[in-house]
């Protein structure tokens, strides 16, 4: 189960669950309840088939370019304490969410959905190299289900979040959500170092650290 829970708080932090209740009231602030319902759902159909075909496909697409499951797992942790570093300091850049441009372009666009609400809002770089990561990295059959569940149970929460996004605006307001997301990027800090942890002592690039 410890599996489970670090797929958990991994991808929280990675989808950015902690995060979307503003965007999403942002870019949905002219829309009737009905459409941010619909808009909702669709987005969250479309991020986790996207996710659930990197987590069944990732070790061919591994093989496919020769990238080694160390190399992997280093370069995943480097990634997620870049987020995790954003997360601390409250920076935005493309890992987790939207940049500056792509929220401009979502507000001159009829259906959020697909872009920016599917890809990259709920199934950015950092997600998809979270679930690669997590699912290569699984040792059973069990664990990598759980990592599916994973998935599913993060999606199911920001499908949630997405519907409740302005009144959860309302009561938590910035500060409130600025303090979930930075006590997350602690931690997700630490498993990424971990990961790259993990990364180096498997890649036998450093005698006496394999194993």
């Amino acid at each position: 189960m410890s599996s489970f829970f670090v797929a958990i708080a991994t991808l929280f932090a990675t989808v950015g669950v902690a995060d979307i209740a503003f965007i999403f009231a942002a870019l949905t602030k002219d829309n009737t309840p009905a459409e941010r319902r619909v808009f909702a759902t669709r987005g969250v159909l479309i991020a986790l088939a996207i996710l659930l075909f990197f987590a069944v496909l990732g070790n061919a697409i591994l093989d496919l370019f020769g990238i080694t499951i160390p190399a992997l797992r280093t370069a995943g942790g480097v990634l997620l304490l870049l987020i995790a570093i954003d997360m601390v300091f409250a920076r935005h850049s493309g890992g987790t969410g939207t940049t500056d441009e792509e929220e401009k372009e979502a507000r001159q666009a009829g259906d959020i959905s697909v872009f920016p609400l599917a890809m990259p809002l709920l199934a950015g770089p950092g997600a998809i190299s979270a679930v690669i990561l997590l699912t290569t990295g699984a040792k059973s059959d069990l664990e990598f289900w759980l990592v599916l569940l994973a998935i599913v149970a993060i999606l199911a929460l920001a499908w949630l979040t997405l519907l409740i996004a302005i009144p959860i605006q309302r009561l938590l307001g910035l500060t409130g959500l600025s303090v979930v997301s930075r006590v997350v990027g602690i931690l997700l800090a630490a498993l990424a170092v971990q990961f790259v942890f993990d990364g180096i002592r498997t890649s036998g690039l450093i005698p006496g650290l394999t194993g």
